[in-house]
């Protein structure tokens, strides 16, 4: 469609992108500061909470500075965690390390065990109740910039494109959202905030943004594996030490265990699979006990932001802000980001009230990076920020021996360490490694037990995408998988993506190789566009509800 498109445009104070946590939590403060500002949330899930997926275990402190009461409120953090359990695991065997002296700020006393998707689905039926309009199935798929460059608002709604990229006889070009601000919660890697950091050079005097890929997936276990309150984390086999990553279990609700598996981007095995290193890890004789006469009830795949305090971009942009996980709050050594992400949600909220009660819009909320600076989000990143550069650069354990004292020590002295602040470097695609200079591996087959194929897997994510619509996964240039990607590094993507996306396809006698991207498998993890190491993948938002739709993830 190359000719200009007329839309219809509605006005509000407040545009956001994303129904998560910080979203949600921004327009509910919002509407808290001034009943009568205009609010609008667009989710590019089918509903609130359909693409939300976390652990997770989940800090509080979040929702209490939001909502002080939410106890007699019923928001659902289900199960209050009872037990800490750390392990180093051996091919066969376990060394429960629990004994050792965590850092507080590792333990999860006063933390709870919940669906991070119930959690918004909550809280989007809170907001609804106090005017803000949300709208599900409504991707926001472009940004509208006024005559001075600053953002006017986004696109949202546009359907039925057909595969040829024009409209078909369902066509509907969607509606231009106009705000006086425009927040981005899209969560990790998203669309849009990729487009604002480098239409605005957030990023500039940044360290580049390190990701993970985390796998997970919940199981319904009998009672005598089953207990409530328990979070287990491991590291170790199968991974080595020079690989990051590990494993978390928890234990929930009705006789739930979630249970996945994080590895860091930063891997250099080109042959690698996060999807079957997890698979893997499940047959461990300590993990399998579990989940033993349990059944696989959903699966789900999201990449997770581990740069920290040191690759957090600006934070504000002339007309709008970046939120929670669009700009990196995950405490990596904790793995947690919701309670981060819901209070940058209120400051960001805090200061477009301040914003647009003084008659000002479509500027610089410089007022929301200041605030940031004095929070505890800020005070928390800063204390652990050189955890994820030192497990990189010194291996799995002596890296979290060393990034643990020094978390200790920062925490005590006010953000002091005596390695200063370390760099990360590289970006996870130019870590990747040659594939000359490694074996392929060879995975155990599924036994449909404990372990299973990436399908069936799918299949359980609930994941739909309409395939006569352009695909959302695209290439910078066509002949890079093939003609560089293929013989410099085994093609990954195949590997690396747990959904069975992308593949290699050749003749009867294995030639002329083909790539094929087999986009409606799509669970949208991102870990292509960020794992790529040509950076030739492109990851956009399809049209609206398309993806997973993961329940009581």
């Amino acid at each position: 469609m190359s000719e200009a498109v007329e839309r219809e445009a509605m006005e509000y104070d407040v545009v956001i992108v994303g129904a998560g946590p910080s979203g949600l939590a921004a327009a509910i403060r919002l509407k808290q500061l001034n009943a009568d500002l205009t609010v609008a949330v667009l989710e590019k899930g089918s509903e609130v909470g359909a693409h939300i997926l976390s652990g997770a275990v989940i800090d509080p402190s979040g929702i209490a500075d939001l909502l002080p009461n939410w106890k007699e409120l019923g928001v659902p953090l289900e199960t209050k965690v009872t037990r800490d359990k750390w392990v180093m695991l051996g091919p066969m065997g376990e060394l429960d390390i629990s004994f050792l002296p965590f850092p507080k700020w590792m333990l999860n006393h006063g933390n709870y065990i919940a669906s991070l998707g119930n959690v918004c689905r909550w809280m989007g039926t809170y907001a609804e109740g106090l005017g803000v309009e949300i709208y599900p199935g409504m991707a926001a798929s472009e940004l509208v910039f006024n005559a001075d460059g600053s953002v006017k608002g986004v696109v949202a709604g546009v359907f039925g494109i057909g595969k040829d990229g024009q409209p078909t006889a369902d066509y509907q070009p969607g509606l231009e959202l106009h705000a006086k601000y425009t927040f981005i919660g899209e969560g990790v890697r998203g669309s849009l905030a990729k487009q604002l950091q480098a239409k605005y050079s957030l990023t500039n005097g940044r360290e580049p943004q390190k990701f993970g890929i985390g796998i997970k997936e919940l199981w319904q276990v009998p009672d005598a594996v089953f207990e409530s309150g328990l979070t287990q984390h491991t590291f170790g086999w199968p991974l080595d030490n020079a690989t990051g990553g590990g494993s978390f279990m928890y234990h929930f609700g009705d006789n739930y265990v979630a249970i996945g598996f994080v590895l860091h981007l930063n891997y250099k095995n080109p042959f690698l699979s996060p999807f079957d290193e997890f698979q893997r890890f499940k047959t461990h004789p300590s993990i399998r006990a579990y989940l033993e006469g349990g059944k696989r009830i959903s699966y789900g795949a999201r990449a997770i932001t581990e740069g920290g305090a040191q690759s957090l971009p600006q934070l504000y942009f002339p007309g709008g802000a970046l939120l929670g996980c669009s700009a990196g709050m995950v405490n990596l050594p904790r793995i947690k980001g919701s309670h981060n992400a819901m209070k940058s949600g209120i400051l960001a909220a805090e200061a477009a009230f301040e914003a647009i009660s003084a008659g000002r819009s479509s500027d610089d909320l410089t007022a929301y990076e200041t605030a940031y600076q004095k929070s505890s989000i800020a005070k928390e990143l800063w204390s652990v920020r050189n955890v994820k550069p030192l497990w990189s650069r010194f291996g799995t354990i002596p890296g979290l021996l060393l990034g643990g004292m020094d978390g200790i020590i920062a925490t005590l002295l006010g953000g002091w360490s005596p390695w200063g602040t370390l760099k990360h470097g590289k970006s996870d695609a130019e870590s990747t490694g040659l594939a000359k200079d490694y074996k392929p591996i060879t995975y155990p087959k599924p036994d449909n037990v404990f372990s299973f194929d990436k399908l069936s897997s799918v299949f359980l994510s609930s994941t739909n995408h309409d395939e006569n619509q352009p695909a959302h996964l695209t290439l910078r240039d066509a002949s890079v998988p093939i003609g560089v990607n293929l013989p410099k590094y085994g093609e990954p993507a195949r590997l690396y993506c747990p959904a069975g996306v992308y593949e290699v396809l050749t003749d009867a006698d294995g030639q002329n190789p083909k790539f094929q991207i087999n986009f409606q498998n799509c669970v949208h993890c991102k870990t292509c566009d960020i794992k790529d190491p040509s950076q030739n993948i492109v990851w956009t938002t399809p049209q609206g509800g398309d993806g997973p739709n993961y329940p009581n993830m």
